[in-house]
């Protein structure tokens, strides 16, 4: 395990801000970055203090588990942040999916709940992920937060949401900011960011109280990717992080947005 200097340890992570979130409910720590691939150290500085894996709570437009080109050659966690940084700068994929089987084979994730819509090519299918040292990985992906709402409080048979919150010590709770985006029909080219009234509704359907407290009263830290490429280039995802952030932060938090 590597030694930390007097620094604090985020001061070592080039490219992510870290907040401090008081007042509010659920975590008290966020990390924010541009590519999505960077959660993995943010996820090994939220997790340092704390032993075993977290579940990781994750929304995005995309479904991150594509494989690592080599996941055996992952960093286990206890190689320390350094280790974990370098291989999330160098090793993993420009394109931002494969960061979450990373984790996993790392130690940092044990199971994920997956609120996403489309799944990249190559992106793992199954129901478990087994990590190159031989732990399982339960990958329960659901489209919408209200789906994942109502497979919490009232599940039908298969349903495992309820399952994997209820096992979780701490959780990570991870957005990808173009989540809050859809491609136009008219050109499947072009992002079209959502107004702020989606994001609310997607974010805070009626009845997904009971989903998030359960989520939240285990969430040790936030990590939030901008992926300004994914959501409409730099001056639209600035619009779009100021309108989501007001819902995620103020709404959901209960705190005050960056």
């Amino acid at each position: 395990m590597e030694t930390e200097d007097d620094a604090p340890r985020h001061l070592r992570l080039a490219g992510i801000i870290r907040l401090g979130l008081g007042g509010g409910r659920g975590p008290q720590d966020a990390y924010v970055f541009d590519p999505h691939r960077l959660a993995l150290p943010a996820w090994a500085c939220a997790l340092a203090d704390t032993e075993g894996p977290a579940l990781l709570v994750t929304l995005d437009r995309h479904l991150d588990t594509v494989v690592p080109r080599a996941p055996a050659a992952v960093p286990d966690r206890t190689a320390g942040l350094r280790a974990l940084d370098e291989h999330a700068r160098w090793s993993l994929d420009v394109r931002n999916y494969d960061h979450i089987l990373a984790a996993m084979e790392a130690g940092l994730v044990g199971d994920a709940l997956l609120i996403a819509r489309t799944r990249p090519r190559g992106a793992f299918a199954g129901d478990t992920y087994v990590d190159t040292r031989g732990r399982a990985h339960r990958l329960v992906a659901i489209p919408t937060v209200d789906r994942a709402a109502e497979a919490y409080s009232r599940p039908a048979p298969g349903d495992a949401v309820r399952d994997v919150l209820d096992a979780a010590g701490r959780v990570l709770l991870d957005v990808d900011l173009d989540c809050f985006t859809s491609l136009s029909d008219a050109d499947p080219t072009t992002v079209l960011p959502w107004p702020q009234q989606v994001i609310r509704e997607f974010l805070l359907p009626e009845d997904s109280e009971p989903f998030w407290d359960a989520v939240l009263r285990k969430t040790v830290a936030l990590t939030l990717a901008r992926e300004p490429h994914h959501c409409g280039g730099l001056l639209a995802s600035g619009d779009l992080f100021q309108d989501a952030a007001q819902v995620l932060f103020r709404e959901l938090l209960r705190t005050e947005p960056p």
